[in-house]
């Protein structure tokens, strides 16, 4: 991992640059293959009120760089910010990488199993229903059912070929959709 640090309009002291580095060393907890990080720290004077900026560049193997530009008008918590908003954004890559695989038919090909148990097991089973649906009836008939069933609708076919939905109401009536 290359590491470099680079101060404009500002003097990295010995104490910066190892607040900077023990900040970077906090990134390796993730155990991702960090190519190199670049680290600017600048003083700006906007307005006549001078403030700090620092901007992390992480490049990564085989991923996105992350880059995150910090501004506060302490340089130390600035550095600490943009620590923090890395630290969260190597989780994320991490956790997205680490915890979303799935095992497809290619990597069971190569298992040695047999594909189409497989291709059985990964699919959703998918039963088929018989429904009750295709005779019309009667709204009266659907109303005793109703009333003597726990249920709270019912869908139903009427005889003007009509999909309805009776159900009971908050006050004990019943509504005819």
């Amino acid at each position: 991992m290359n590491i470099s640090l680079t101060g404009r309009h500002l003097e990295l002291t010995d104490a910066i640059k190892a607040h900077m580095n023990t900040s970077i060393e906090t990134l390796n907890k993730f155990n991702m293959d960090i190519i190199s990080i670049n680290v600017v720290a600048q003083a700006q004077t906007k307005k006549g009120k001078e403030h700090c900026v620092v901007e992390f560049v992480i490049n990564l193997a085989h991923k996105n760089s992350i880059i995150i530009k910090q501004n506060d008008d302490d340089l130390y918590v600035a550095i600490d910010i943009a620590t923090a908003r890395a630290q969260k954004a190597m989780r994320r890559i991490h956790d997205k990488a680490s915890g979303h695989y799935k095992v497809g038919l290619n990597e069971v090909k190569f298992a040695d199993a047999d594909v189409k148990s497989a291709t059985l097991e990964m699919e959703d089973e998918i039963v088929p229903v018989e429904l009750a649906l295709y005779k019309p009836r009667e709204v009266e008939d659907v109303l005793n059912n109703l009333k003597e069933s726990d249920k709270l609708f019912e869908i139903f076919i009427d005889y003007e070929d009509k999909t309805r939905v009776l159900y009971k109401r908050d006050d004990g009536k019943f509504a005819l959709y």
